[in-house]
């Protein structure tokens, strides 16, 4: 009889385990921030909660992420750039959509979308972050980053949405990134969807309406529903 072969197994490679540890833990460390962030704010989370809801050391909070502002970093990025495939907003297939997409009125829509989906996940953090910079000088350095981030990239998606529609003759393209700014935030979503009781979906036809009327002078073609009508 010949010899049977057993297969042969993969050799594990010591150092990629280690990175996805490393990966895993931070993950976790990153979501139990998320969620202290969320319920208890910017001010009343602390390093000692975050390793309790992850089940780490703190000492393991503290050598991943130095400082609880670090933490918040990472917690934002999480909310931006999304879990299971990790990319800017530029990357991200709603904004190539968004960009190849010749109707305007088709492109602020799906714009509108690929940014609410961020908005659904940053609107809470935004007001953790708020609340704690009245006070908190780290908190405001932050919030003061994070809205310059942010008008940097309605900036640009201002700039590739002109180049399928001019801009309405009174409105500038600082006018015009101002008004994204407004309609597209975490306070106005989290006001309708949160507190008014609109549905994303709801927010998204609004907001997309709005924009491009009030930027690009497209008449809008009919009213959404209000919340519970119907």
């Amino acid at each position: 009889m010949g010899t049977v072969m057993r297969p042969v197994k993969p050799q594990s490679r010591p150092g990629a385990d280690r990175h996805a540890r490393a990966r895993a833990t931070r993950l976790r460390i990153t979501k139990a921030a998320t969620t202290l962030f969320c319920e208890r704010g910017y001010t009343g989370t602390t390093m000692n909660g975050v390793a309790d809801l992850a089940g780490v050391a703190v000492q393991t909070v503290y050598f991943v992420f130095h400082t609880k502002t670090d933490l918040l970093n990472s917690a934002y990025s999480l909310a931006v750039l999304g879990e299971d495939e990790p990319a800017p907003p530029q990357a991200q297939g709603w904004y190539r959509q968004a960009v190849a997409e010749p109707d305007l009125v088709t492109a602020v829509r799906l714009v509108l979308k690929g940014v609410g989906e961020i908005l659904r996940r940053v609107a809470p953090l935004d007001m953790a972050v708020r609340t704690a910079a009245v006070e908190d000088p780290d908190a405001a350095r932050f919030l003061a980053q994070n809205e310059r981030l942010r008008a940097d990239g309605y900036r640009e998606m201002v700039e590739f949405l002109r180049q399928k529609r001019p801009l309405r003759v009174d409105v500038s393209e600082e006018r015009a990134t101002d008004i994204m700014l407004f309609l597209a935030s975490p306070g106005a979503y989290r006001a309708l969807v949160a507190e008014r009781g609109w549905s994303h979906a709801e927010w998204v036809a609004w907001s997309s309406g709005a924009l491009a009327e009030q930027v690009f002078g497209v008449q809008r073609q009919g009213a959404i529903e209000p919340p519970g009508s119907g």
